[in-house]
């Protein structure tokens, strides 16, 4: 048995490296979003940056919290194979939920995911061990009161952060408005001596304090003297600050570098834990059983787990490299990044999630609690509120989501609540924090405007929801995983670890081939960040013939699909093109609202009389998709139903006909690619011909409709077929003649 323990601990630590590359990809959000998302250095010195504070973290961490040693579980009653159960569990749960989380671009807490899997596999092992023979109660094995805390502080997590975000951002913006190189020469040395003050407060209290090297004797000199070390900090930086911005040296921006290094560290020494704690209390646990357990496996008590955490340095070491390789590699945490950032970028854009219920209710509430807030503002300092609101001259750097004095509130209000709520001792996750601090500061920007506040506020809401669902799904699968194994013995064991590392495996191939389908929307990305309408009305027109071609080539192929699925009988083909007009159609949906906020961005004289030929033009569009819909609709119904296939006079008269079509939808692309677009006339031949063609088809199938015995169901579908490709015929003329006259200069 000795040989499978090693095994494990072996596995263990294995399991330990995924769950450090997964861990980094989920918590990356907590300190990069606010400086990739206000673009405050290029993207390689963010991440050169929060790497730094990362390793540094890592190798002053600890390394070890007690949670995962006694902190869910008695661990005196517990014997080291029951032990060995827990922890191989844990660790087979965490790699796969978090995983799944990051694949999901969701950013969760891997503090409550440890906590959960710990409690969920101890209550298993401790559901196992009650028995009247032994005189073991439920809390002479479990710690519940640990798991509670989590809960709680997931509430005050969630309410302090977004409530004081709101606040601070919102007195922010008073002083400094949107255009803050107007009025930080009076203030920006008081604020960055604040915001540096704060920083390194965060950095004593929250990243320094664990530290291996921090003596008892400088812990409690440090505490004696805060408000001494915060008054000199204050002065002292308020002064470098100021002569900073004398030198022409941006400070917002030193102050969100500074703030992502700060909240690295204290993220690599305080959240290790998560992610190497389970499988160093395991092999802590190994050693004490083969210098002492006589190999007594299923007897020996693992009271050992009781004395306090000794990590070996180069442990830290390696865990700290593994982190700073995990961010720099991971593509998943770029996917997390971007759905915080995307929730709390100041301007218009592509919306990342739907409507909801409770969003649209939450939104009728603020406007009716807003409405009535201001009716009890006197009317001129309300005008002089909206005046320091002014969004017109707000100053983002090229590709940003928002300006740097949010970014900077996000840093430093986040450093502030995680360092407060440690000296007070309230259990305050991190990412929540980090997160909310980010929509409160996003709402208080009005950010979130009557259009886009329902989709926020729904992104929110299931960020929130996944949030809680990690405490449940975390329990409930441990405890599974954890009965397995007890059951299963080194078998179950093998199977289960061989289940995560292709679960591991088939998740990143996915999540690849995902990404390799996404195409990143540059044109648009340039569009929304340019305020020249000559500049903005060539991206818009480039986008609008990317876009028309993208969807000819996907009619071409679509309308080629169906009518060889309805000939062919071949159903698997109808009810893919279906699936794949429905999500054009919302692709389509999300298209126009881009391309129509890009026209809005453009001078009313320029873009007055063209803006009926862009929505006729997209009208038609979008009719071209309901044309394949109500084609592909009763053919998929006839074919499924088994009824008689379409006559082969008809096949043999529609094909040459069809062939000409896919092969006018294809010249219509040649002519969007074309550089520039010519006159129109010989399109038009080619559609009057599509009409003659297709009105003599239709012609020919009435009389057989009239006349002739065969099935009336196959008769039906062939001429909806014929008349659903006339409209067709007439959607793409009529989008080309608008398109036209949209885009000639």
């Amino acid at each position: 048995m000795e040989t499978v323990f090693g095994g494990i601990i072996t596995f263990l630590f294995i399991l330990a490296i995924f769950d450090l590359i997964v861990g980094v990809s989920n918590d990356a959000v907590n300190f990069l979003n606010s400086a990739i998302g206000s673009k405050a250095a290029s993207f390689k010195t963010i991440i050169i940056i929060a790497a730094l504070g990362i390793f540094l973290g890592a190798i002053l961490s600890n390394g070890m919290m007690e949670i995962a040693r006694h902190g869910i579980f008695r661990p005196e009653h517990y014997t080291f194979y029951e032990i060995m159960v827990i922890f191989l569990a844990v660790m087979i749960t965490d790699v796969i939920l978090l995983d799944l989380f990051n694949s999901l671009g969701m950013p969760t807490s891997t503090t409550v995911s440890l906590v959960f899997e710990l409690l969920g596999g101890s209550f298993f092992m401790a559901l196992h061990k009650l028995s009247p023979d032994n005189g073991l109660h439920m809390q002479d094995l479990l710690n519940t009161e640990k798991a509670l805390s989590v809960i709680i502080g997931i509430f005050l997590s969630i309410a302090i952060a977004f409530f004081f975000g709101m606040v601070v951002q919102w007195m922010t913006r008073l002083v400094f408005t949107f255009n803050y190189k107007k009025t930080q020469k009076w203030f920006i040395g008081i604020f960055g001596g604040l915001a540096t003050t704060t920083i390194i407060y965060f950095m004593l209290i929250k990243g320094l304090s664990s530290a291996s090297f921090m003596t008892a004797e400088a812990n409690t000199w440090i505490q004696g003297n805060t408000l001494m070390i915060v008054l000199y900090s204050f002065v002292i930086f308020t002064v470098l600050m100021q002569l900073l911005h004398w030198m022409k040296v941006n400070v917002f921006k030193v102050v969100v570098l500074l703030g992502t290094f700060a909240l690295a560290m204290a993220f690599a020494g305080n959240d290790l834990v998560n992610f190497i704690g389970v499988p160093l209390a395991g092999f802590s646990s190994y050693t004490d059983y083969m210098q002492n357990g006589g190999g007594n496996y299923d007897t020996y008590l693992m009271t050992s787990l009781n004395d306090p955490a000794r990590t070996p340095i180069g442990f830290l070491l390696i865990a700290g490299a593994i982190m700073v390789f995990a961010l720099v590699k991971s593509k998943k945490a770029q996917a997390v990044v971007k759905t915080s950032v995307d929730l709390s970028r100041q301007g218009d854009g592509e919306e990342m999630f739907g409507s909801s219920g409770m969003a649209r209710s939450l939104v009728r509430f603020s406007m009716n609690l807003a409405n009535g807030i201001n009716k009890a503002i006197p009317p001129k300092a309300a005008k002089w509120i909206d005046r320091r609101f002014c969004k017109e001259d707000v100053i983002i750097e090229k590709g940003g989501a928002f300006d740097l004095v949010r970014a900077s509130i996000n840093l430093v209000l986040a450093g502030l609540l995680i360092a407060g709520g440690t000296s007070l001792k309230l259990p305050l996750s991190t990412t929540y924090v980090a997160f909310m601090v980010a929509m409160g500061t996003s709402l208080s920007d009005r950010a979130w405007s009557r259009e886009s506040a329902v989709f926020r506020i729904t992104g929110v809401l299931s960020v929130i929801g996944g949030w809680f669902i990690t405490a449940g799904a975390a329990f409930i699968l441990c405890f599974l995983i954890a009965m397995i194994i007890n059951f299963g013995g080194p078998v179950a064991m093998v199977i289960m670890l061989a289940l995560a590392v292709f679960i591991l495996f088939s998740s990143n191939k996915r999540f690849d081939k995902k990404k390799k389908k996404e195409k990143k929307d540059d044109l648009f990305m340039d569009m929304m960040a340019s305020k020249d309408s000559k500049e903005i009305w060539s991206l818009l027109s480039q986008h609008i013939r990317q876009s028309d071609v993208e969807l000819l080539s996907f009619i071409s192929k679509n309308y080629l699909r169906i009518t060889n699925g309805f000939i062919n009988e071949d159903v698997r083909a109808l009810r893919k093109s279906l699936n794949k007009l429905n999500q054009q159609r919302e692709m389509r949906k999300v298209i126009r609202r881009k391309e129509t906020l890009g026209l809005r961005k453009i001078d009313e004289e320029l873009v007055m009389e063209k803006n009926t030929w862009f929505h006729l033009a997209s009208n038609n569009c979008e009719q071209m998709i309901f044309c394949l819909k109500r084609i592909d609709e009763p053919c998929k119904e006839h074919v499924d139903n088994n009824f008689n296939p379409m006559p082969p006079e008809c096949v043999s008269e529609f094909l040459p006909v069809r062939d000409k079509i896919v092969d006018f939808i294809k010249v219509s692309q040649d002519y969007l690619e074309s550089d520039v677009l010519g006159d129109l006339n010989y399109l038009g031949q080619y559609c009057n011909e599509l009409h003659h063609d297709l009105s003599e088809l239709r012609h020919r199938q009435l009389e057989r409709i009239q006349h002739s015995k065969d099935s009336l169901k196959i008769s039906l579908v062939y001429l909806n077929t014929l008349q659903e490709s006339h409209e067709l015929v007439n959607a793409l003329e009529n989008m080309l003649r608008y398109t036209h006259k949209f885009l000639r200069e």
